[in-house]
């Protein structure tokens, strides 16, 4: 890993649609599938590439308000009920990264019906066509049985689009969708496995430096922990940890860096996990502890498919392995845990103590490192990094807390909002 480092925008948000639908089976592939028909229809309408780039990562992330289960599987009803503060609160999480601020518009509005040009403006605010757009492809999508051949469904699924042309749908869209949807192609690309690979070949995607890369990191981290007031700034206090960990143990700059980002990234396949069952008041079944435990495997899954983070993938997806081997989901063994995953690992308990959650205090020092040096002695943690941690348990432990607490002041002002 150089200072260097590029990588690809579009592998990331690809990579974040794909964390998104992992957590039920029928919502598998949605926020791709609205990705390529929003490309599609925009290329059908005749919008420039800076417009579809901006639709393609729009829709692939469409629903990142919806932060719980039942809410998302309410959203492939075709009509759902109360659907606009789900894109509001998308709209707010987007709106934290600058660059993608057009995305973060397109986002806010995809639930406004059309009805007969009343749908350009909604609350007061005009409302972009990429809105209109997204809005057509989402319910196409919904539309999809997944259980049934695509080519049998074609015709029933226009017929249920064109009788909301001019209503739910804006009547030139749905023109645009009529005139490729007697293509069996296109239901065939929709469908397939192939949407990454395809949309990658359409457009020119940037790649972001190490400091873009480190604000949509911090992006991602907001999507995994705002879901519940249990995770709500674990992710922040956990890079912070990691990367003073990463400073005093020696790492260079940009290994740092990358340290703090695979720290915000390391949770990233919780999102396979319903926040039903992080928030579960009682004590968790076998079946909710093996969901839980796989979420490190989607992490090492989600992350691999992105060049140019191997390493951070390793730091991240291994921070619950164990120098003795007993650890999961991959049992690798310590001398084939790098540096970097020891201190996520150590980074991991450490913020997990030290932090408050509504259900508890976070531990002091005594309590944290007595914890910590009994599983150094149980085989779990490395010796070094604890001794290193201990040292330096102060500084380490204010930065965690100043993190934290700035991940809990956005946190409540989101969750205060009121649409």
């Amino acid at each position: 890993m150089t200072s260097s480092t590029q990588v690809s925008m579009f592998d990331l948000m690809m990579s974040l649609s794909m964390a998104m639908d992992i957590i039920n089976p029928t919502l598998m592939n949605h926020h791709k599938q609205v990705a390529y028909l929003s490309h599609a229809l925009a290329l059908e309408y005749g919008l420039s590439d800076s417009e579809r780039k901006n639709l393609v990562f729009a829709g692939s992330v469409h629903d990142i308000g919806a932060l719980k289960l039942k809410e998302r599987l309410e959203l492939k009803n075709y009509m759902p009920e109360n659907p606009h503060e789900h894109a509001e609160f998308g709209y707010r999480l987007l709106k934290t990264m600058e660059a993608l601020s057009p995305e973060a518009e397109l986002v806010r509005f995809h639930h406004v019906h059309w009805d007969k040009g009343q749908g350009l403006r909604f609350k007061g605010k005009d409302v972009p066509l990429g809105s209109h757009i997204i809005h057509l492809s989402d319910r196409i999508s919904a539309l999809i049985d997944p259980s049934r051949n695509i080519l049998g469904q074609m015709k029933e699924i226009k017929n249920r689009i064109i009788e909301q042309k001019d209503k739910m749908f804006h009547p030139d869209l749905i023109d645009a969708f009529l005139s490729m949807s007697d293509k069996e192609y296109f239901w065939l690309d929709l469908t397939s496995n192939f949407i990454q690979d395809i949309l990658s070949k359409e457009l020119d995607f940037e790649s972001l430096d190490q400091d873009n890369l480190l604000d949509l990191a911090k992006l991602f981290a907001r999507i995994i922990d705002f879901r519940s007031p249990f995770t709500a700034t674990h992710s922040s206090g956990l890079a912070a940890v990691s990367r003073g960990i990463a400073e005093y143990y020696g790492f260079p700059d940009h290994e740092c860096l990358m340290m703090e980002i695979a720290g915000y990234l390391h949770d990233i396949g919780k999102l396979a996990v319903p926040a039903e069952i992080l928030e579960k008041p009682e004590i968790l079944t076998a079946e909710d502890i093996h969901i839980i435990r796989a979420h490190a495997y989607y992490t090492y899954r989600i992350l691999g498919q992105i060049d140019g983070l191997k390493e951070v993938n390793e730091w991240a997806s291994f921070h619950h392995e164990r120098i003795d081997g007993k650890g999961y989901p991959f049992h690798i063994k310590g001398e084939n845990l790098s540096v970097g995953s020891r201190i996520l690992a150590v980074a991991d308990v450490f913020t997990a103590l030290t932090e408050e959650r509504p259900y508890r205090d976070g531990l002091d020092e005594a309590k944290t490192m007595k914890i910590i040096k009994s599983m150094v002695k149980s085989g779990a943690l490395d010796v070094n990094i604890v001794n290193l941690i201990d040292s330096k348990f102060e500084i380490i432990n204010k930065s965690r807390a100043e993190a934290q607490e700035s991940a809990w002041q956005l946190h409540r002002e989101f969750h205060s909002y009121n649409n």
